[in-house]
Order: structure tokens, then C-alpha cells, then sequence
């Protein structure tokens, strides 16, 4: 278990640390831009690597047991989360890494962009909480609520150096998405039929599809099925 908490501490560190926009420029500087990324990735692979390991050869330590409700919140959380994955990673998203935001007169939040401006963050972070609640016990904790709140926590950040880079272009982004998923439409600034328009049945597909995959799949990656 010590080396759980060990290895998921380097993960988030290397995270935090290396992508501080007070130390990511120094360590860009001394490195180069190739190097450094190449740097960030072996740290933050390793340390993930390392952190997978030490949680399937931790300890059992039951915390709690929702019983049958298990399978449905797997069921809750992770179908959205491959939805929010799939189209996250398949359109235009301002927030992610050497992004920009829409000019003023465009569309500033196309798409799942109207559901929530972090769709990525939140695809991982709905798949960290519901397999945490699911599984119950100490090193579960660890591992599922460490990337939970990496990437939910990271969507804060994300937001403070879009804010900082481009202000003018954030405040126009932020007026049209919400951080929490459907807050905007629920807030009246968004509409879910046109966003549902815009996702477009190829992706909402390959999100179901990814979902079921991963369902058959289960057995082998986490040794048994789901549920």
C-alpha cells in the first residue's frame, strides 16, 4: 500500500510540477521543447506504470460495499465517460495543449463543447469516481480518486492559464460552455438538441461502442467482469 501511495504521489507531482506555468518555461528553457516532452512523458508513464503495479498487488482493505448498486453506477458513470472521451478527443477543443480559442464571430463551444468545455477532463474524472465508489476499498482511494482529482482539479488550472493567455477569448468561451457538464444548458446559455446536433450519431456510436468493448474487454484488463 505504501507504494501505492508512493508511486500515485509521483504521478500527480510529475503532473503538477513539470506543467507549473511558473516552471515549465525553466525546464523548457534548460531542456528544449523536444526533450522536455520527452522527459514529461517517461516520468509520467513510468510513474503510471509504476502505480498500476503497486494497485494489483495491494492489499485488500474494504471501505465500503454499495452492493448491487455497483453495476449501475459503472453503468451511469462510464457510458458518458466514453461518450465525453470519443467526442472530446474527435473535434475542435480549445482547452487542450497548443489549442485556441474560436475568434470573436464564431462558434466558441462547438459540439460536446456546449455540454461541457472540459470533456476529456471529465470523461477521466467520471471513470476515476465511479470506479472508486464501485470498488470500495483503500487502494481504490489511492489510484481512482488520485486521477479523479487530477483531472477534475486540473480542469481549474487549465481554465486559470487560458484565462491568463487569452482573456478576451476565454470570457467568450466561458459564456458559452460551463466546466460542470450541462450546467450552461441546464443555465438556459446552452441548448442540448443543438449539441446533440453537433456531436452527431458517428460519435455518439463510437462512444457506445467504446463502452461495450470496454465491458467485454473488463475481464482481462482488471481480471474480472464488470459489475
Amino acid at each position: 500500500m505504501m507504494m501505492l501511495a508512493l508511486a500515485m504521489l509521483a504521478f500527480l507531482g510529475f503532473h503538477v510540477v513539470l506543467s507549473h506555468p511558473a516552471l515549465r518555461p525553466r525546464f523548457v528553457s534548460a531542456l528544449g521543447e523536444q526533450a522536455f516532452s520527452g522527459v514529461y512523458s517517461v516520468l509520467v508513464g513510468a510513474s503510471l506504470a509504476a502505480t498500476i503495479w503497486a494497485y494489483a498487488h495491494a492489499p485488500y482493505a474494504p471501505l465500503w460495499d454499495l452492493g448491487w448498486l455497483r453495476r449501475w453506477i459503472v453503468v451511469v458513470t462510464m457510458i458518458p465517460a466514453c461518450l465525453l472521451l470519443v467526442a472530446g478527443l474527435t473535434q475542435k477543443n480549445p482547452t487542450m495543449v497548443m489549442a485556441s480559442i474560436e475568434p470573436a464571430g464564431g462558434d466558441p463551444a462547438p459540439g460536446v463543447l456546449k455540454i461541457t468545455r472540459h470533456p476529456l477532463m471529465w470523461s477521466f474524472g467520471l471513470w476515476g469516481l465511479g470506479h472508486l465508489a464501485a470498488n470500495g476499498h483503500a487502494a481504490a482511494v489511492i489510484l481512482f480518486g488520485g486521477i479523479a482529482w487530477l483531472a477534475l482539479a486540473g480542469t481549474r488550472r487549465i481554465e486559470a492559464k487560458r484565462a491568463a493567455k487569452d482573456p478576451d477569448g476565454f470570457a467568450r468561451l466561458a459564456a458559452a460552455s460551463s466546466n460542470a457538464p450541462f450546467a450552461a444548458i441546464l443555465g438556459g446559455r446552452q441548448s442540448l438538441a443543438k449539441a446533440v446536433t453537433e456531436i452527431g450519431a458517428i460519435r455518439i456510436g463510437t462512444g457506445l461502442l467504446l463502452y461495450a468493448l470496454l465491458v467485454l474487454a473488463h475481464p482481462w484488463i482488471a481480471g474480472r467482469a464488470v459489475g
